[in-house]
């Protein structure tokens, strides 16, 4: 059953829940502009929660999305705001590991694709950037992926240069500059000039998706390099 509620917060965003695949709750934040308009399902970093995207959503719904940010049961408190999604998962003791939040995720795109069928776009930050990468392989409902610092953070389980051999939707890969070495080899398996991948110039850039909340010279290019993508590679 689809549950939503309406909070006070000054942000706007309205709180939803809805059930995961195994039966954990998963609390939202919706931003919505227009229902007609596509989806951006936002997905935090290891022990973060949705709060990680107050500044950064209101921004993408100027660029005409919708968004949808997820507290995944991977992930805590973060100044005043509680991982509700992690609290459930504790509580009824269900396993709360990032690869475990993958059902988190399918139940967001279940979620979004009720609202609306058009195609979604998964944006993820660290960890949660491979958990969006892996979603989207094989999701037909997923149109494209923004990974701020993806990494090899599930071995030995899982390889994630071997994973995204072959990756063949519109991606957008960024991270710091002492990143960018290690995001060439990850992704040294894609056909080249078929992703994005980008290094920030004027400064070191910030890890995850801080690089656009993070004041400083490199937090304008990574928004310009992202709105770029949207623009040219996002029909």
């Amino acid at each position: 059953m689809l549950l939503c509620l309406v909070t006070g917060m000054a942000r706007g965003q309205e709180a939803v829940t809805f059930p995961a695949g195994d039966g954990l709750k998963v609390r939202g934040d919706l931003y919505l502009r227009d229902n007609n308009l596509p989806f951006i399902i936002l997905c935090h970093q290891a022990a973060s929660n949705r709060s990680e995207f107050y500044e950064i959503a209101p921004r993408l719904l100027n660029l005409e999305y919708n968004c949808l940010a997820i507290d995944l049961r991977a992930g805590g408190k973060v100044g005043f705001t509680e991982n509700e999604t992690a609290l459930h998962a504790l509580e009824n003791k269900v396993p709360f590991d990032m690869l475990d939040a993958r059902s988190d995720l399918a139940a967001a795109i279940d979620f979004v694709q009720r609202l609306n069928r058009k195609p979604v776009i998964l944006l993820g930050s660290s960890s949660s950037a491979s958990l969006c990468l892996l979603m989207a392989r094989n999701d037909q409902r997923v149109q494209a992926v923004v990974a701020f610092s993806p990494g090899e953070y599930f071995q030995p389980r899982i390889n994630m240069e071997e994973e995204i051999r072959g990756f063949s939707k519109p991606l957008f890969i960024s991270g710091t500059q002492s990143e960018y070495s290690y995001l060439q080899r990850m992704t040294s398996h894609i056909q080249p000039g078929s992703f994005t991948l980008f290094k920030p110039e004027k400064g070191q850039g910030d890890h995850g998706t801080r690089a656009l909340s993070q004041a400083g010279e490199a937090r304008d290019e990574y928004w310009f390099a992202l709105m770029m993508f949207f623009k040219e590679v996002i029909k």
